[in-house]
């Protein structure tokens, strides 16, 4: 493979941090900072990619502050959306490809079945719709794309659930997680690994992927299964006990779906990838904590 030119949105966030590393084995990768390419300013956006003409684009850049995005609708919209929209156009004139990385708040989390890419999306807030909205502005854009929703990312580094979980294991008797919230976790480096594997197989065929850990858990299977690992590995020490609540005993400003998981039948059939188990990329990234820990 000749070396590519590759753009990196949200490369100081947790799933862009993990692209910078994985890509670099493809070309030369444009990680641009926040001043050169504003994603709260659309037109920041345009002119970056009209100066670096990159040959693909992998937007890890996003507006995720779920809650405050009900205050901030319009921020959350000119980043998740019309940036999206323009980053579309601009690789339809390049005859670059982009891969987008979207989300499960795009459904109302009804149903027990996994979302298949063709169910009916009906967000509970704005993140949500904001997101939505930028899936179909990159759909109606002309550029060659693959839209990948995904659930529950986190990874060793950066703020993330996992991380959250395991200092307050260490400080507190008990835990109240909720349990009646049902997903995967996703470990942010395999969803670096699946964008490597993506641009290896050259050839993409535009449309929505669902990307997301296979299994399935609660937030306080997750937490439980955390604290148990960590447990083997460090005998003798002191861990929270989790206790489960349901989600109205943690009300937040943003409602979240109840039912985040996602069917990745179709990934697997067209780019023959198949997301890695959340039990087994979780110990993967224990380890690598506890080895950092170490140091």
């Amino acid at each position: 493979m000749a070396p590519l030119r590759l753009l990196v949105t949200g490369s100081t966030g947790q799933v862009g941090g993990e692209l910078v590393n994985v890509l670099a084995q493809y070309g030369e990768v444009i990680a641009p900072t926040r001043a050169e390419m504003d994603l709260a300013n659309p037109a920041s956006a345009r002119t970056f990619l009209r100066d670096t003409k990159p040959q693909w684009i992998v937007n890890a850049g996003a507006y995720t502050a779920v809650d405050r995005a009900e205050s901030e609708p319009d921020l959350a919209y000119a980043i998740n959306a019309e940036s999206v929209g323009v980053i579309g156009q601009e690789a339809a004139a390049l005859g670059a490809t982009v891969l987008h990385y979207s989300t499960d708040y795009v459904f109302d989390g009804q149903g027990n079945a996994p979302y298949v890419e063709t169910d009916k999306t009906a967000p509970l807030g704005v993140y949500g719709a904001s997101k939505l909205a930028g899936e179909q502005a990159l759909a109606e854009s002309g550029a060659t794309h693959a839209i990948l929703r995904t659930s529950w990312v986190y990874g060793s580094t950066g703020k993330n659930f996992l991380r959250t979980i395991l200092k307050m294991a260490r400080e507190k008797e008990q835990l109240r997680v909720v349990g009646d919230q049902h997903g995967a976790p996703t470990w942010s480096r395999d969803l670096a690994r699946l964008a490597a594997h993506i641009i290896e197989h050259k050839t993409v065929p535009s449309g929505v992927y669902h990307a997301a850990g296979t299994g399935e858990t609660t937030w306080a299977g997750f937490a439980e299964e955390a604290i148990r690992q960590i447990a083997k590995r460090e005998t003798g020490v002191k861990l929270a006990k989790v206790i489960t609540i349901p989600t109205s005993a943690y009300p937040t400003p943003a409602a979240r779906p109840a039912n985040s998981r996602l069917n990745g039948e179709k990934l697997a059939r067209t780019f023959g990838w198949k997301m890695m188990d959340w039990q087994v990329s979780l110990a993967h990234v224990l380890a690598e904590i506890s080895a950092d820990t170490a140091k």
